[in-house]
């Protein structure tokens, strides 16, 4: 899938090996370590290649160890490819000149810019002057963000004193005071509960609609990504897997339409069979995964059960189809 809309992001045939020092246990291997250390290479992105257009929200998927946070960090300039070509707004990320680095920000949830014993409008303070922002603009802009998050008197308090999701918004202002073009976001809701998760995804979705920014998310929240990304990429092993939209790798992956009821009464083991697949039964729900041609059959046939109540026909979650899609990878290589 190549967007029509000029690149933002060029990935061609990307690729990063690390050398990791290895040793066994104990305490004599531990000696030897001292006079002869043996490494092994591991590949963490392997020949990874796709375009981003303008002003497009990705969501960037993967078990841990795929090579999500890696790819974010060379596209960002932090880490040198190993090989490959990478362009993003045009420059080479890893001369990490000037003009790249005021396109772009990165926002870790397991990272912070924040200085730990400050309040967060010193580090917005610092960041004015780093990127030489000018002060009408930058008062515009700081109003702006703080009243979107709601953060006026949080980003007062020392930055050790607030909360996770309190901390986020604060790294969100930081990273966006700049106006960049290209926001990189990995596990930007990490531990936050769900109303702190849904303001994070409207505040995200508005900054991309207002500003046309370019969006990349890591998220192992698939609600985020469900709600923010019409397309998402599949890495994992450091190889791109998928690319295009949740629908099409569901119908690929699942294609069985999760379909539900609320009744009284449920028909027999027999009969429910002949409908579909039976996931769930009992506590007045019963759930179905029903082949897509059906789906209308057996919606007659569910609401005409005594007490049928809230109906619902929808695909099987993110979380199960992805986690089959990786299942068939690893049958795949096992297979090889």
């Amino acid at each position: 899938m190549v967007p029509s809309a000029s690149p933002a992001v060029e990935v061609r045939g990307l690729c990063k090996q690390f050398r990791v020092a290895r040793r066994e246990a104990g305490l004599g291997a531990a000696l030897r370590a001292l006079v002869r250390r043996e490494y092994t290479q591991v590949d963490a992105v392997k020949q990874l290649s796709f375009v981003l257009g303008a002003g497009e929200r990705v969501g960037f998927l993967g078990p841990n160890g795929a090579g999500k946070t890696t790819t974010l960090k060379m596209l960002s300039g932090l880490l040198y490819p190993s090989s490959g070509e990478l362009r993003v707004m045009g420059h080479v990320p890893a001369e990490r000149r000037s003009e790249f680095l005021r396109t772009i920000s990165l926002v870790m949830g397991q990272k912070r810019q924040l200085s730990w014993d400050l309040p967060a409008v010193d580090t917005f303070e610092f960041n004015r002057v780093v990127f030489d922002i000018d002060a009408g603009d930058y008062r515009r802009r700081l109003d702006e963000l703080v009243s979107l998050l709601a953060v006026g008197e949080v980003m007062r308090r020392p930055v050790r004193q607030l909360s996770l999701g309190e901390r986020m918004k604060c790294e969100l202002v930081a990273a966006l005071l700049h106006a960049p073009q290209i926001l990189f976001l990995d596990e930007p809701t990490i531990g936050m509960d769900v109303a702190m998760q849904l303001s994070i995804r409207e505040f995200v979705r508005r900054y991309n609609v207002e500003h046309g920014a370019t969006v990349i998310l890591t998220s192992h929240y698939m609600e985020d990504v469900a709600a923010l990304c019409p397309r998402i990429l599949v890495i994992d092993g450091g190889q791109l897997r998928f690319d295009g939209s949740i629908e099409a790798l569901t119908r690929r992956i699942r294609p069985l339409r999760r379909t539900s009821v609320g009744a009284d009464e449920y028909p027999p083991a027999e009969q429910l069979a002949e409908l579909g697949h039976v996931v769930e039964r009992g506590a007045g729900r019963l759930v179905l995964d029903v082949e897509p041609e059906r789906v209308p059959a057996v919606v007659q046939v569910l609401l005409a059960l005594p007490g049928a109540r809230e109906l619902v026909v929808q695909d099987a979650p993110l979380e199960e189809v992805m986690r089959e899609l990786f299942r068939r990878e690893a049958g795949a290589e096992r297979g090889a």
